[in-house]
């Protein structure tokens, strides 16, 4: 998949033409163009050069949009966003019409005058409505414009054809300011790639492009700079990890932490051993989902686009029935003011509003949830973010902080150092979080090749043969599947058991911790109308129930299996109907994920697994960031179904109004074009979440 970026494409309409043209292409497939961020996307079916073929092809529909080679990243002010040589010529043709209207008598002159300034100020417009038609593709607002504006010059009504074209201009020259600055504003929030790398090469550090940074080179990043690839580090410092998490707080690193591209420095300059390339770092894969996501339109925007294509043909048929009809069904009706009103009516029907304000809307509310440390993958998903009734948690990893600290060892063969040995030796094989704190609590060094066969039993745990002795470590349901008696046990914990020879040799006793915003999480849950929660764990029914009673979860489903877990959740989404979310840890719990309805992975941007299996990303590992995403959605929906609402409210009475010529042009302008900035100007309210 290519990517380029665009410059001048300000017409939403344009977007959806020039993306439909690019796909008839056959060295092109799955082209997409990302209107929000001027962002084109595509698959190129031949190893030709064929980006001039493609601007090429953009600019038989709008010839100043360009493909940019070198991308300046500079925030524009109000001022260098206008368009500058269309506002002189709108003042010259201003002025003009006043000296002709004013001051010049022969009707001649008088009516060259009103020409020259229509055609200073319209040519654009009259241009691309042709190049259109001769490319087969009418109905634009660029054919309205000039179709209402010929039509008034026809009647005589001169002043007015030049005034509707000089306020449609303007109309459009603070409309292209308002998509800028937003485009800006959204590009601001995804603009997190750093832009290049300090490498130690022997006693010299070079500076290079984070693509060139290399798999073991040593880094070093400065205080103020982001990191431009994922690595480890080899000396102690402070972090701002904002960009990725979400989190304001500084965050402490020691040496030999993993760090992630992305995370700013502000202590000190600290060197980091690369273990990325750039393409496979942190930074590149949450960029691409963000760029990616709008891809995945919601169903809102899929409306307003099949909506478009089929209104302005209508609207346009509509027009020449309110032109002819009436004049010859209506006894004293006069063409020319029937026109006139089908003219206004036509200027009044642009989608432009529609076309514009529901992606910005969309690709705004991703923007806003990645300040808050989320990914989404879709601006499908922000919508169905919105319809969530039921959600299914993980317990560890997810409710629970996964971090285990062995509290107690319990031996009755040997003694208690030597069992944590064999628990450690067979546990060294494993990622889980309990496996990784027996392994930590043995303080010695563990030689891996003492294992001579491991074999692991999902959701039990791992046989293993050490020393020629054969070793079980997992919990009871694994001793029993072997025929072990367990015995003297304490009840209520998370107990690990270890047997020798078929022996029961003793047990280890960890700890997990629930995440503190865990409790209020579940509430502002309720608050946010979701129909009931769940958890799922492995743990026994004591812990279980007890996570369970402690955060406020309503149901509860323990010692499962891994396979369970998916069995589990299929029951519940289909029992009760509802659009049910699933939330995990990203690893283990990757089929649940990829099968729900919305799957939530916790803190898992460093796993492929996470990224493929997800719908959204949480990389903070906060839950709290999940109950912001969903306020920012249900927002994000409202305002969309605001716009839609105002601008066909607004049509409608106007075209009505226009229909009955209780309005004139001017009115019909605003209409167009006011309505578009202000449905505009609605959608960014989005990016104030990022603020909150």
């Amino acid at each position: 998949m290519k990517k380029v970026k665009l410059q001048n494409l300000d017409c939403a309409s344009c977007a959806l033409k020039i993306e439909k043209s690019l796909n008839n292409l056959e060295e092109l497939s799955n082209v997409k163009l990302n209107f929000s961020t001027s962002t084109l996307t595509f698959e190129q079916n031949t190893k030709k050069d064929i980006l001039e073929k493609i601007e090429k092809e953009i600019q038989k529909i709008e010839k100043d949009v360009i493909i940019v080679k070198d991308e300046i990243k500079v925030k524009k002010t109000f001022w260098q966003n206008l368009d500058k040589k269309l506002l002189h010529i709108t003042i010259i043709s201003l002025v003009l019409t006043y000296i002709s209207y004013n001051y010049i008598e022969n009707s001649y002159l008088k009516f060259a005058g009103f020409l020259i300034a229509y055609l200073l100020v319209g040519f654009d417009v009259l241009n691309k409505a042709f190049r259109n038609m001769v490319n087969g593709k009418l109905f634009d607002e660029n054919f309205l414009m000039s179709i209402a504006t010929i039509g008034a010059f026809a009647l005589g009504d001169f002043v007015e054809g030049i005034a509707v074209m000089v306020f449609y201009q303007i109309g459009e020259m603070f409309q292209k300011v308002a998509v800028n600055n937003s485009r800006d504003s959204i590009n601001e929030l995804v603009n997190i790639k750093p832009e290049f790398a300090f490498v130690k090469e022997g006693e010299k550090i070079v500076q290079k492009t984070p693509e060139e940074v290399k798999i073991g080179d040593t880094i070093l990043v400065k205080v103020g700079e982001k990191v431009p690839v994922d690595g480890v580090l080899l000396d102690n410092s402070f972090f701002d990890t904002s960009a990725i998490t979400g989190e304001f707080k500084p965050k402490s690193l020691k040496k030999d932490d993993e760090i992630l591209s992305g995370f700013i420095n502000i202590s000190n300059a600290s060197y980091i051993k690369v273990t990325s390339l750039y393409k496979d770092s942190t930074i590149a894969k949450i960029i691409e989902l963000i760029e990616n996501a709008s891809l995945k339109k919601a169903n809102a925007e899929k409306f307003i686009t099949k909506f478009a294509t089929v209104y302005t043909p209508i609207v346009v048929f509509l027009a020449l029935v309110l032109a002819f009809l009436p004049p010859l069904i209506i006894e004293g009706a006069i063409f020319s003011d029937w026109i006139e009103r089908a003219l206004v009516f036509l200027v009044i029907s642009c989608p432009c509003a529609l076309v514009i304000s529901v992606p910005l809307s969309f690709f705004s509310a991703i923007g806003a949830v990645s300040k808050r440390g989320v990914l989404v993958k879709g601006e499908n998903y922000i919508e169905k973010l919105t319809q969530i009734e039921n959600i299914v948690f993980d317990k560890t990893g997810t409710l629970t902080k996964a971090v285990f600290e062995v509290t107690k060892v319990k031996s009755f063969s040997i003694n208690e150092d030597e069992l944590l040995k064999y628990a450690a030796l067979v546990e060294s094989f494993s990622i889980h979080p309990i496996a990784k704190a027996i392994v930590k609590a043995y303080k010695n060094e563990l030689n891996p090749k003492d294992v001579t066969s491991c074999e692991e039993f999902g959701g039990l745990g791992i046989k293993a043969k050490i020393y020629g002795k054969d070793i079980l470590v997992g919990n009871e349901r694994l001793l029993n599947k072997f025929g072990v008696e367990i015995q003297n046990m304490e009840k209520n914990l998370n107990i690990v058991y270890i047997s020798i020879d078929s022996k029961f040799a003793g047990y280890i006793v960890l700890s997990d911790i629930i995440k503190p915003e865990a409790k209020e999480f579940i509430n502002e849950l309720k608050k946010l109308n979701i129909f009931k929660t769940y958890m799922l764990t492995g743990d026994k029914k004591e812990v279980a129930l007890q996570v369970a009673k402690d955060i406020g979860i309503d149901e509860v489903k323990y010692e499962l299996l891994p396979q369970d877990k998916l069995k589990i959740y299929e029951e519940i989404k289909y029992k009760t109907g509802k659009v049910t979310a699933f939330v995990g840890d990203g690893i283990n719990d990757a089929p649940t994920l990829a099968n729900s309805d919305i799957g939530f992975a916790m803190g898992g941007i460093g796993s492929d697994l996470a990224i493929k299996s997800a719908d959204v990303i949480v990389l903070n590992d906060n839950l709290n960031a999940i109950s912001d995403a969903i306020k920012i959605a249900k927002k994000t929906k409202v305002i969309v179904y605001q716009n839609i609402i105002f601008i066909m409210a607004i049509k409608v009475i106007f075209l009505v109004l226009g229909a009955d010529a209780l309005i004139g042009m001017k009115e019909a302008i605003f209409a167009d074009m006011g309505v578009a900035l202000l449905a505009i100007f609605n959608s960014m309210r989005i990016l104030r979440e990022i603020k909150k």
